[in-house]
């Protein structure tokens, strides 16, 4: 919020003048006196209104406390406003600029005469600001010179449009017919009188002169009776009392600007409203006016629990900044530490955007403040991320490095001596960092050719010999029917143990013909699932058991088979670990550079988290594999 912004929600539009007629004793005369009653009410409801406002109203900032420099810019932001609300802010900027280069010049003269310059030789040096001081003062007169040409235009428009309502009238009142079958359109052009704004200062009293002498005349020639006076004031009165429960309605308005906003419509209906007879008037209009002082004195409370509010928030905002600069981060040396930092710093944004403004003449000084604390942090970050690069670098080389190891063992034919060097190999991979997207996919190609070109080499020479596959798939059936058939009889444990002897059995039975493969497993994972649903076991427990009874068949079906769901494993391993390398690193630089990416950001850190826990299981699985080697 800028600190010079004035409250404009708190304008009031003033009335028109009019010009009361004196009250003589005839109804019609009687009845023009009543109109000029009312105004005199509404006229004083406008002015306690207009006191209350004052009362309201923001101070303007002590601009005797600024320098020439800080009443330019003030005066710079303030002519980008409305030009008719700022008319004595203008003034007080002008007149302190200038108190200020009076002050300065004589301290200028008094310290020269000291220094025995002769007074006749003093001269004032040019002074820059005022030349801008200047052109902005002639740019404020140009636009406000605009604007009262748009205002002085709008009120000739509208002169033209009322002497056309005059004419109309007049038209009326001379007609010879009937004239009590024009009171609907006479009204009319009553409503539209009361809809056009003002008029040029000049014409305002001979036009509402000739706006009531024409009504005189209207209500003469029909000669209102009684009875139709009296329904105009059982009519007006039904009216003012809906204004009166409007108006006492908005005390239980939330928003207090809403309901004082609302307030003052209510009170431009009110005075286009008649009078209503003489022994209500006042009772109608003490409740019109006690339910719009109460709604008063609420706005008035409002903006003192604003100010109260606001130097909270700059208590709060102190407190916060204090916080951020007080952040150690000089030996965070870690993707890892440099990302829980950054949740911590990022917790703070949160809560910053959380704290509403403070006073405005300090607003803007905490949030640079607030800016500078989270970009150093920030900048620091960048500059671990730039210096990564160069581990990024080095973790290349060692990958190379195993790269031409295992080109090297690939050919050999001492398969229990190299298979051994190979797996050791993979082992070294899995401890060196990541590398450059760019060049992790390609690398980790030529290492893995190399691996499995030795192993394939292995399998051609050390197959064995399978089974009767038509009798394994009887087996696998049966087991199958078995774990469908087995129940939880309040024994969990037990369950879960037979279970899993089950799930042994199952890996211990050879292969089945090729056509019946899919589909037998898939009953026997249905089956599986079904049980473990059960038995509420989650997700990556069924995972490591599962993986836990297919080792056996492995291990049964010779060493290669390891060797080849291990380099599997690993090659998935590596694959997660490089995604993570990458959200992490994607998350360094968008948290520096991005001011709302925390959607974005918070989007990342769940799919590392996921990721992360993918690799954590398949790190488990590599475990038994090599446990079971």
């Amino acid at each position: 919020m800028n600190p010079l912004e004035l409250n404009k929600d708190l304008e009031i539009v003033p009335n028109e003048p009019t010009e009361v007629v004196s009250p003589e004793i005839n109804e019609t005369e009687e009845l023009t006196a009543e109109i000029d009653v009312v105004d005199s009410e509404e006229t004083a409801l406008e002015t306690k209104t207009d006191e209350q406002l004052q009362k309201v109203v923001t101070k303007l900032p002590d601009y005797s406390l600024y320098t020439k420099a800080e009443l330019v810019d003030a005066l710079k932001l303030l002519i980008e406003k409305d030009i008719d609300t700022i008319k004595e802010e203008v003034e007080i900027i002008k007149q302190s600029f200038y108190k200020r280069t009076k002050a300065e010049a004589e301290e200028s003269k008094h310290l020269f005469l000291e220094a025995g310059g002769e007074e006749s030789e003093f001269k004032v040096d040019k002074d820059e600001l005022e030349d801008t001081l200047k052109s902005l003062l002639n740019e404020y007169r140009s636009k406000k010179a605009v604007f009262t040409a748009q205002i002085e235009k709008d009120k000739e428009n509208n002169l033209v449009l009322k002497q056309h309502i005059l004419e109309q009238m007049k038209v009326l009142v001379e007609r010879n017919d009937d004239v009590s079958t024009h009171i609907n359109e006479f009204r009319a052009l009553q409503q539209k009188w009361r809809s056009i704004g003002q008029v040029p200062a000049q014409h305002v009293t001979e036009m509402w002169k000739q706006y009531n002498s024409n009504q005189e005349a209207f209500w003469d020639l029909i000669k209102i009776n009684n009875e139709l006076r009296e329904y105009d004031f059982k009519k007006n009165l039904e009216a003012k009392i809906l204004l009166c429960e409007a108006a006492e309605k908005l005390d239980s308005e939330t928003n207090i600007i809403v309901a004082f906003q609302q307030l003052q419509k209510l009170h431009e209906e009110w005075h286009e409203l008649g009078p209503v007879s003489r022994e209500l008037r006042e009772q109608i209009w003490n409740r019109f006016k006690e339910a719009s002082s109460v709604i008063n004195k609420k706005h008035q409370a409002y903006f003192d629990t604003v100010r109260k509010l606001e130097d909270e928030n700059m208590e709060a905002k102190i407190a916060l900044c204090e916080k951020i600069e007080a952040f150690d981060y000089s030996n965070l040396n870690t993707y890892k530490a440099w990302d829980d930092a950054t949740r911590i710093v990022l917790a703070w944004q949160d809560e910053w955007r959380t704290i509403g403004f403070a006073p405005r003449k300090v607003n803007q000084k905490l949030f640079d403040r607030y800016r500078k604390g989270c970009d150093a942090f920030f900048d620091a970050k960048a500059v671990f991320y730039k210096a990564s690069k160069n581990i990024l670098a080095q973790n290349l080389e060692k990958k190379k490095a195993l790269c031409e190891q295992a080109e090297a063992l690939k050919d050999s034919v001492e398969w229990k001596e190299t298979s051994e060097k190979l797996i050791q190999l993979q082992k070294d991979w899995r401890t060196i960092g990541p590398v450059s997207k760019k060049l992790s996919d390609d690398l980790w190609k030529r290492f893995i050719t190399a691996c499995d070109y030795f192993f394939e080499q292995k399998n051609k020479n050390t197959s064995g010999q399978r089974s009767v596959e038509t009798d394994n798939l009887a087996k696998k059936k049966e087991i199958i029917e078995k774990i469908n058939l087995l129940e939880n009889k309040g024994n969990s444990m037990e369950a879960l143990s037979t279970l899993r002897e089950f799930m042994a059995e199952w890996n211990a039975i050879g292969h089945v013909p090729f056509k019946d493969k899919d589909k037998v497993y898939k009953e026997y994972r249905t089956a599986v699932d079904k049980q473990f649903d059960i038995l509420n076991i989650d997700a990556s427990q069924r995972r490591l058991d599962s993986f836990k009874n297919n080792l056996r068949d492995m291990a049964g079906k010779g060493e290669n088979k390891l060797y080849r769901e291990r380099e599997k494993l690993v090659r998935a391993y590596e694959h997660l670990k490089s995604e993570i390398a990458t959200y992490e690193n994607n998350i360094g630089f968008l948290s520096s550079s991005s001011k709302k990416g925390g959607g974005l950001i918070k989007e990342m850190e769940r799919k590392i988290e996921t990721l992360k826990e993918e690799s954590k299981l398949i790190e488990q699985k590599i475990n038994m594999i090599e446990e079971n080697m």
